[in-house]
């Protein structure tokens, strides 16, 4: 598709590098998995064997793991899954999903949030029994501008000054509670056909959805090319400077280099 003579973009070449807010309209980025994944794999972490389309990885008490599906053509192109087992191997606890167009930066915190929840846990079972209020996910957005819709089905929507990013909570209890349940959602661009969307079952540590909103609302911006920011959104973005030219998107190893110790 040719650009737009009005894309604020047109003055940089596609591999140029910039810096873009808000956050929640940037495109996938990067998916380098040793950064996504920051897991210390050289004391008990598992990288298991996977294909060309899949990478896996475990806890070293097998009760939390984690992976990354490639699905070409297929909506969201792939899918980032996190998810908890109460013993190892047994049912699903909870579970966690970003399509592969969520801003890998959102992804990374989450798992970072994760792997510090984990080693805290040899002290209080948070991953499982986390008592932290959903206000301390919700409250920060009201800081940033977010506006506030309640319905009496029992949600509420958290929206963008854009409109283009929401979050939703349902506070109320719904007719399904089965491990699919999922009382936090969170998306860009329109609902019903969204660029991304991320989704928190029920069980899932309101720790981990605080630390998606905070970096969701983040001042910080992030670093992509020109040709990987989304043709839909260009006109909303805020560019904060242009950058000398930096490698772009890559697709992502069959595993991680080993991670980095936290």
């Amino acid at each position: 598709m040719a650009p737009s003579p009005l894309d604020p973009f047109n003055n940089f070449g596609p591999d140029q590098n910039v810096k873009v807010l808000p956050r929640h309209l940037a495109g996938p980025g990067e998916r380098d998995l040793a950064s996504i994944w920051p897991f210390p794999f050289e004391n008990g972490w598992h990288l298991h064997p996977a294909d060309e389309r899949m990478a896996f990885s475990s806890s070293p008490c097998a009760r939390l793991w984690t992976r990354l599906v490639l699905e070409p053509g297929a909506r969201g192109e792939g899918t980032w899954t996190i998810g908890a087992n109460r013993i190892p191997f047994g049912p699903k606890a909870w579970e966690i999903t970003f399509d592969l167009t969520t801003p890998a930066e959102l992804v990374r915190d989450v798992h970072a949030e994760l792997l510090d929840v984990y080693l805290e846990d040899r002290y209080r079972d948070r991953l499982f029994d986390d008592d932290t209020a959903p206000h301390t996910a919700y409250a920060p957005l009201f800081a940033r501008g977010w506006s506030h819709e309640v319905k009496m089905a029992g949600t509420q929507t958290f929206r963008s000054p854009d409109g283009l990013g929401a979050v939703q909570h349902r506070f109320a209890p719904g007719r399904s509670r089965g491990p699919d349940d999922a009382p936090w959602t969170a998306w860009a661009g329109d609902w019903a056909n969204p660029h991304w969307k991320a989704r928190f079952t029920r069980g899932a540590p309101a720790t981990l959805v605080a630390a998606f909103a905070a970096s969701l609302i983040s001042t910080e911006p992030l670093h992509r090319a020109v040709k990987d920011v989304p043709l839909d959104f260009r006109h909303r973005l805020y560019m904060a400077a242009a950058t000398a030219h930096q490698p772009s998107a890559v697709q992502p190893p069959a595993g991680p280099a080993p991670g980095r110790t936290r």
